[in-house]
C-alpha cells in the first residue's frame, strides 16, 4: 500500500522561500520526496535557503517579485521548463506592513501590503492553475493568517489582506469543482519569526521589546509556534492524505482563536 503522505517525484513551487516558514516547508517537502522550486526576491537569500536541501530535490532558485506579473510568469515557466509540471504550489510570500492605527496609515503603504499579500497570491494562482488544470491534478496552499479570521489592532491592513486571501482560496476551490485540483490555505498564529518580531516591536513603539511572556499568556499552548509546525500542515495539504480537502482554512495557532 502506498504511503499517501509521500511526495515522491512531485514538483513543489514555494514563494517566500527564504523566510522561516518557507525554509521549513521546503525542507519537509524535500524530505518527503518533492522536487523544489524556490522563489523569493533576493537570489543570495534563495541560494542560502536551498543550500541544505538534499540533492535528490534538484532545487532551483528563481528570484522574482510576486507583485509583478512577468516575474510570476517567469517562475512558473522555470518550474515547467525544468521539471515539466507543477504538482504543489505553496503561495507563501507576504509582508506585515506598517504597524500603526488606520488613521496614520499612508495610502502607498496600504497598497504595498495588498500588492504583496493579495495581488501576489492572485497572480500566483492565475498562472499556476492553468498548469494544474491541464493535468487535472495539483494542490495549491495559500498562506493566510489568524489575522484573516479576526480583527487585530494596528495591523488592520495586514488583517484585511489575509481576509482577502481566505476569500480567494475558497472561491478558487469552487472554481476547481470537478477537477483534481485542490485549493486550501493555512492560517498561522504567533510564529517565532522575523515578521512577528517586527509586529511586536511596532506595537511597543519601536524602542522597548514587547514582553513575549505576556503574549504567550494569551495562547492556550503557552508558547510561540515554530515554522516546522506550519510546514507539517502544508505538507499534509500537499499530499494524497488530503485528497478530500479543498476550500479549507487550517489554523496553526496553539489554540489562540479557539475562544
Amino acid at each position: 500500500m502506498p504511503d499517501r503522505i509521500r511526495l515522491d517525484g512531485r514538483v513543489a513551487v514555494i514563494t517566500g522561500a527564504a523566510g522561516v516558514i518557507g525554509r521549513a516547508t521546503m525542507g519537509l517537502l524535500a524530505e518527503r520526496g518533492a522536487k523544489i522550486v524556490a522563489i523569493d526576491r533576493r537570489q543570495a537569500d534563495l541560494e542560502g535557503a536551498i543550500s541544505d536541501l538534499p540533492a535528490a530535490a534538484e532545487p532551483i532558485a528563481v528570484a522574482a517579485d510576486v507583485t509583478e506579473e512577468e516575474g510570476v510568469k517567469e517562475y512558473v515557466r522555470a518550474a515547467v521548463d525544468k521539471f515539466g509540471t507543477i504538482d504543489v504550489f505553496y503561495n507563501n510570500a507576504g509582508v506585515e506592513g506598517d504597524v500603526k492605527p488606520i488613521q496614520d496609515y499612508s495610502l502607498d503603504a496600504f497598497r504595498r501590503v495588498l500588492d504583496v499579500n493579495v495581488v501576489g497570491v492572485f497572480l500566483g494562482m492565475k498562472h499556476v492553475l492553468p498548469v494544474m488544470l491541464k493535468q487535472n491534478r495539483g494542490s495549491i496552499i495559500n498562506t493566510a493568517s489568524i489575522a484573516g479570521l479576526v480583527g487585530s489592532p494596528h495591523i488592520a491592513v495586514y488583517s484585511a489582506s489575509k481576509h482577502a486571501v481566505i476569500g480567494l482560496t475558497k472561491s478558487a476551490a469552487w472554481e476547481c469543482t470537478g477537477t483534481g485540483v485542490r485549493v486550501n490555505c493555512v492560517c498561522p498564529g504567533l510564529i517565532d519569526s522575523r515578521m512577528l518580531s517586527a509586529i511586536l516591536q511596532g506595537r511597543a513603539g519601536g524602542n522597548t521589546p514587547y514582553p513575549v511572556e505576556k503574549l504567550v499568556e494569551r495562547i492556550p499552548a503557552r508558547r510561540l509556534g515554530q515554522g516546522c509546525e506550519v510546514a507539517s500542515i502544508v505538507a499534509f495539504l500537499a499530499s494524497d492524505e488530503a485528497s478530500y480537502v479543498s476550500g479549507s482554512a487550517y489554523t496553526v495557532d496553539g489554540g489562540r482563536t479557539a475562544a
